[in-house]
């Protein structure tokens, strides 16, 4: 079942699910709401959900089975409340036949906003209770607490929650309105994005793109402003945008390691590439890479 549309028994999903926090510290939540009549399911195998129709398709309570862990999504507009279900990466589910399993990162940019940011935490708290089921202070198996968003170790007490790493990600443009992209080793170098890497202990975001930028790319920075952020679940990480002028252009070059190789491109390069036309890749539509990509194209201040 999609989520909820214009119908006489459902109203849309708002602006962003209703997280419900509050809700959480409920002891017996999971267990009442797989209970309740209304209750639709997320299903997550790794980084994929099923979608039909361009839309998420949410399941009934039984048609997942016994999934690896639940957790607690949060509301829809309608008050009816929103399970994850993570899956072992070969379990099947019923209740879809004509759905398809699609991953975050190749198809989170097809779907409605609002259903994009409910599959990115999706895919990032089933992550969490996946990879992260000991304590990571002493070893012993944790509990799951707040109906899936936290660890309670019966060992040493410790409390643990879902871990979110910063890291940066910069537009670089010049003097003459064009743009400097990097194609990554791991890309076959005919993909090209922005650049970006996890900020270290200690460094502020400003610090962490000019670090960045200059081990990838050779350049110095000015200007470095703030345009926005992402949740990116591949890990974990907290993508945190930025748009920066570069200081002198003939000082590009590619690290030769993790960027094989640096190039600039003028806007009609640019509007080709997001076209799908000639050679050029971008990032994906559901990457924040794209989205600064696309708002410099469109001439976006």
């Amino acid at each position: 079942m999609p989520l909820p549309t214009s119908s006489p028994e459902t109203r849309p999903l708002d602006a962003a699910l209703d997280r419900s926090a509050v809700e959480r510290d409920g002891t017996d939540l999971l267990d009442t709401l797989r209970s309740a009549a209304d209750t639709r399911v997320l299903a997550v195998r790794r980084d994929a959900a099923p979608v039909l129709d361009g839309r998420l398709h949410l399941l009934d309570v039984a048609g997942v089975g016994q999934p690896l862990a639940w957790a607690f999504l949060g509301r829809t507009s309608d008050g009816a409340a929103l399970l994850l279900a993570a899956l072992d990466d070969d379990a099947d589910v019923d209740g879809m036949p004509d759905a398809v399993w699609t991953a975050l990162r190749t198809g989170g940019g097809d779907l409605p906003v609002v259903e994009a940011e409910v599959f990115t935490t999706a895919v990032a708290l089933a992550g969490w209770l996946r990879d992260a089921p000991f304590c990571p202070a002493c070893g012993t198996l944790a509990e799951v607490r707040h109906a899936g968003w936290s660890r309670h170790c019966p060992s040493c007490g410790r409390e643990h929650f879902p871990r979110t790493d910063p890291a940066v990600i910069v537009l670089v443009t010049s003097e003459d309105d064009r743009v400097l992209l990097g194609a990554n080793a791991a890309w076959g170098g005919s993909r090209y994005s922005c650049f970006a890497g996890f900020a270290e202990a200690g460094e502020s975001l400003e610090d962490a793109v000019e670090r960045e930028v200059g081990e990838e790319a050779g350049v110095r920075l000015s200007g470095v402003v703030y345009r926005g952020s992402q949740a990116w679940p591949y890990p974990r990480s907290l993508m945190l945008g930025f748009r920066a002028r570069v200081v002198d252009e003939a000082e590009a070059r590619p690290d030769g390691e993790e960027i094989v190789e640096v190039r600039w491109f003028d806007r009609e390069e640019i509007g080709s590439a997001l076209r799908g036309e000639g050679p050029v890749q971008l990032p994906g539509p559901a990457s924040i890479a794209r989205r600064l990509i696309d708002d410099w194209a469109r001439g976006v201040a």
